[in-house]
């Protein structure tokens, strides 16, 4: 039986997936948090007894969302690895495959799913991340090769750290800074400070150069 946790702060998220799992016989979900601080309780409370919460076999794959409040997902995700904890995670986000995947799977993600797909892929990946294995759709597979054959080359963006990037991509869809603040759970002087470097390194001026640029860069739609 492939034990899975779900990391997601809206419930709705959470209940899709967890009916969608429960329809398997091989998938039983163990639980569910909101945010990091669930998710710590969580895995703390699953830990076989005499066992560090980093080495639990409560829980074999963790289907994780990256915007969550708080520390994101990628965040989880380090802190994961620092531990040495044998959770495979699975990324299931709302942001297409082409702004996050990538960046999940060089921070650990042993998969990415777009929330928008065929729900029967979360199974699949699920049960493939289960066994160890990497679970790529095909649009992340063609990105790989693409990176690899492609000329060496950066974009602007690429720079950015993964907040810096949330922020990009809020602001170029129409989130207030303050609406920011709320939904990361940050400061609006934090999250002032996140478009401040954010516009330093990309070399803009305004929120709306900064939209331009998301729009021209796929991050976000027009």
């Amino acid at each position: 039986m492939i034990k899975v946790i779900i990391c997601d702060d809206h419930a709705l998220i959470r209940r899709g997936i967890r009916d969608t799992l429960a329809d398997t016989a091989d998938i039983q979900v163990v639980g569910e948090a909101g945010d990091y601080g669930e998710l710590r309780s969580l895995i703390r409370s699953l830990a076989a007894p005499g066992r560090e919460i980093g080495r639990t076999l409560g829980c074999d794959v963790l289907v994780l969302d990256i915007n969550l409040p708080g520390r994101s997902g990628l965040d989880v995700m380090q802190v994961l690895k620092d531990e040495g904890s044998p959770i495979k995670v699975l990324v299931v986000s709302m942001y297409p495959e082409d702004q996050y995947a990538i960046r999940a799977l060089r921070a650990g993600a042993y998969g990415y799913v777009n929330k928008g797909g065929d729900p029967q892929l979360i199974v699949q990946a699920v049960r493939t991340v289960a066994q160890g294995r990497k679970y790529v759709t095909p649009e992340i597979a063609q990105m790989l090769v693409e990176s690899l054959t492609a000329p060496a080359s950066e974009h602007a963006h690429d720079k950015l750290s993964d907040r810096e990037l949330q922020t990009l991509v809020l602001i170029a869809s129409g989130k207030r800074l303050s609406d920011i603040a709320e939904l990361l759970t940050l400061s609006p002087k934090t999250v002032s400070v996140y478009r401040a470097r954010v516009l330093e390194k990309l070399g803009l001026q305004n929120n709306s150069e900064l939209t331009v640029y998301a729009i021209r860069q796929g991050l976000v739609g027009n």
